[in-house]
């Protein structure tokens, strides 16, 4: 019976659908199959709907659409807006529909990935799904709630969308990277600068190995904690800045609302009271003029700080200036928040009509100002206090009320910044230690020099939020993020170091290990992790994990290690991922029989080589591809490598060395009893199999396969026959013999 003429929706059984199955659900951390980014990866099973494509559902696109109109965004396929609401209606199903609304519901939640793909395994009915997500908790919430909305669109039933994008926000807020961080290592990933998670918040480091660095929002390892301490402390700051010429306005320490009283008179009115180790503008009231006010500040700045500090009132706006290094690379100017009486309303009510629903205002990390809360907001509070209202009062129509006096900075002022006042910032964080400082500072006019105007640095802060620079109410966002980085990377750093990705069958682990002893006898620091357990300098330090995955990601996060080894199993890369993002040399031993994978519906050899192709995808324009040129299907991976190739083989006249050489590839391969380089014309031998070392290593420790494997991956590094030679040698020693028990 064809599609047109099923009458009406029903299940074999005569019921409705049975809702989307999920069979299994996989993180992939590094680059897999799919992409060379993070993502998930979902087996789903969509029953008797195999049967009901989209266009045979009467009313299903509508409603869908209806729900999500952005999905006319969506390209897909036909390459244009509209693209995919077109394959709705020409038909298309579930599994594919799932992976553009789960796309669709990150977006909405903030979290724009992109990247998608629904495939067909060879069981009826059962897709693959996999979607780009930067925290795998969302992309699988995503998923969950896109079996839903299909379910729901199809049988026209409620779906409440507005809580399933809440719900998604809420695990955003929770998992994904804090704004700061997250401009921080984008911008990295622009360089091709490599980022490791290394906990459930903000700690991230960039970079592998030795060269690597690290970051915690807008704090780095070149981040004094001695300056961060004396950052801190504002009225030290004060003290340290002020020997060295930097304007900062008249202060000291209380003890006592009386004492305020008194410094205030000794200072002159009007004052400031705040604390003296607070953040975010918490606790501090501007403009007091009154013992009464001056009294009652000190209650709600001790609250929120250790001490209390009275300093001189500064005239002016105020603005945060963010140095990076001995730059400024971004300012911002502040404003204050007003509500004006209506006559009806009370001071709450006008506070979240006029306030806080500015789309600027929320909860979460990444909207640039808070919500106002009361009572909970003492400084706002007192504030209200003064002009005489509380939240219950009505003001009449007109009336303009004072809410916020401080931390709204929304306005872009880079371009007016003096240069007197960058240098007077930059001076600043010098002074306290900082690498990267967020400078407050009140002036009437940023443009001119602050000896002209009265103004002053007022606070000096470590780890400042880079929001108010990413997204400005008015003027241009700033590449903040780019200057960090280009702060702990020199222009031609990549925080790399030489790493081999090793994959395959036989012997695979065994070329793992000679290329690591390779790289020791080159005079690297090296890293190793293989089947046989996590080695550095050669000496086995932990066995393997495992998933194999985070063995290769601990190597990667030691700061000893120069040069890395890692070898992925085919079950690897399809759980996790690869362990790193991209290689010097990518190794493929061989090509075996898709054993063992049947879980993965990895059932023939094409398959098996879409997986192996993984880690030739990986390998770096700068760097090489080293094949088995005796597995055909091997040979065949070298078209999808970014470098140059080098095939090997027991060969001495092998068919594909001619044309590949003169292609411009390179050729390792056996004549005479010998291992031998083709490359560029030339002609190299590398190691007479005769030898004692050579002969013993081939002839019992290892496939002759795995050892051309290792020798062409340590010729790709530029690791020369002598210390090929060395290698082997020293390979033979008993402490190098892997642990029985690994």
């Amino acid at each position: 019976m064809g599609n047109q003429d099923k009458p009406e929706i029903v299940d074999p059984t005569g019921g409705r659908f049975p809702p989307i199955r999920f069979l299994r659900t996989s993180s992939l951390k590094g680059p897999s199959i799919w992409t060379y980014r993070p993502a998930v990866e979902a087996v789903v099973d969509i029953g008797p709907l195999e049967d009901w494509p989209s266009n045979t559902l009467p009313g299903f696109t509508d409603r869908l659409v209806a729900w999500l109109p952005s999905l006319m965004e969506h390209h897909c396929g036909p390459g244009y807006r509209g693209g995919f609401v077109e394959r709705l209606r020409e038909g298309t199903w579930p599994a594919h529909i799932m992976e553009h609304i789960a796309l669709e519901l990150q977006t909405l939640a903030g979290m724009d990935t992109g990247f998608g793909k629904a495939r067909s395994t060879h069981e009826r009915g059962v897709y693959k799904i996999v979607i780009r997500t930067r925290q795998p908790e969302v992309g699988f919430s995503a998923l969950h709630h896109a079996a839903d909305l299909v379910m729901a669109a199809i049988h026209d039933a409620p779906f409440d969308l507005a809580a399933a994008i809440a719900n998604l926000k809420a695990l955003i807020d929770r998992r994904a990277l804090g704004p700061s961080t997250a401009c921080i290592v984008d911008a990295a990933g622009e360089r091709g600068i490599p980022a490791i998670r290394l906990t459930d918040g903000n700690l991230v480091q960039l970079g592998y190995g030795a060269r690597q660095r690290r970051i915690w929002t807008a704090e780095t390892d070149r981040t004094s904690a001695i300056a961060e301490g004396i950052s801190r402390d504002k009225d030290l700051t004060k003290r340290l800045l002020e020997s060295c010429g930097v304007p900062i306005p008249q202060g000291r320490v209380v003890t006592s609302p009386e004492e305020a009283w008194e410094a205030a008179q000794e200072i002159g009115l009007p004052v400031v009271v705040k604390p003296t180790d607070g953040n975010h503008a918490r606790g501090v009231v501007l403009d007091l003029q009154s013992r009464e006010a001056i009294e009652a500040a000190f209650h709600v700045a001790e609250v929120e700080g250790s001490n209390v500090m009275v300093e001189r009132c500064v005239p002016g706006q105020e603005h945060r200036l963010l140095v990076v290094g001995h730059h400024v690379v971004a300012a911002a100017r502040g404003e204050q928040a007003y509500v004006v009486g209506d006559g009806t309303s009370s001071v709450m009510e006008l506070i979240d009509a006029q306030i806080n629903s500015d789309p600027r205002r929320g909860e979460e990390e990444d909207f640039p100002l808070d919500t106002i809360r009361l009572p909970e907001n003492t400084t706002v509070m007192l504030d209200l206090e003064r002009q005489g209202v509380t939240v219950d009062s009505v003001p009449e129509a007109g009336r303009r009320l004072l809410v916020q006096r401080t931390g709204i900075m929304n306005q872009d002022v880079t371009d007016d910044v003096h240069p007197d006042v960058a240098e007077m910032a930059a001076l600043a964080a010098r002074v306290v230690g900082l690498n990267i400082a967020g400078i407050d500072l009140v002036a009437s006019d940023i443009g001119r020099p602050l000896e002209e105007q009265a103004g002053a640095i007022v606070e000096v802060n470590a780890g400042p939020s880079l929001l108010m620079h990413l997204k400005p109410a008015r003027g241009a966002p700033r590449p903040v993020g780019e200057a960090i980085v280009d702060h702990l990377f020199a222009s031609a750093e990549s925080g790399r170091i030489p790493m081999i990705g090793l994959s395959g069958g036989v012997g695979v682990t065994d070329a793992a290990m000679l290329c690591a002893q390779f790289l020791s006898c080159a005079g690297f620091a090296s890293g190793l992790a293989c089947a046989h357990g996590v080695y550095f300098q050669m000496e086995r330090v932990a066995g393997a994990s495992p998933d194999g995955w985070t063995s290769g990601q601990h190597v990667l996060m030691n700061r000893n290690v120069t040069a890395a080894v890692i070898e992925s199993t085919a079950r690897s890369i399809l759980d996790h991922g690869l362990s790193y993002d991209r290689c010097q040399v990518g190794v493929v031993t061989d090509v075996p029989a898709p054993l063992g994978l049947e879980d993965h519906y990895i059932v023939d050899q094409e398959q098996m080589c879409s997986v192996l192709r993984t880690q030739i995808d990986v390998v770096l324009e700068t760097g090489f591809a080293v094949l088995n040129a005796d597995d055909p299907a091997c040979a065949s991976l070298a078209q999808y490598s970014d470098g140059r190739v080098m095939l090997f083989s027991s060969s001495a006249d092998h068919p594909l060395c001619a044309d590949h050489c003169s292609s411009g590839g390179l050729f390792l391969l056996v004549r005479d009893h010998h291992v031998v380089l083709l490359a560029d014309g030339l002609e190299t031998q590398v190691l007479d199999l005769r030898q004692p070392s050579a002969a013993a290593l081939a002839g019992s420790r290892m496939p002759l396969s795995s050892m051309l494997a290792a020798i062409g991956a340590a010729l790709a590094l530029g690791i020369g026959p002598v210390l090929i030679r060395a290698g082997v040698e020293s390979m033979l020693q008993p402490e190098l013999q892997p642990d029985p028990a690994s």
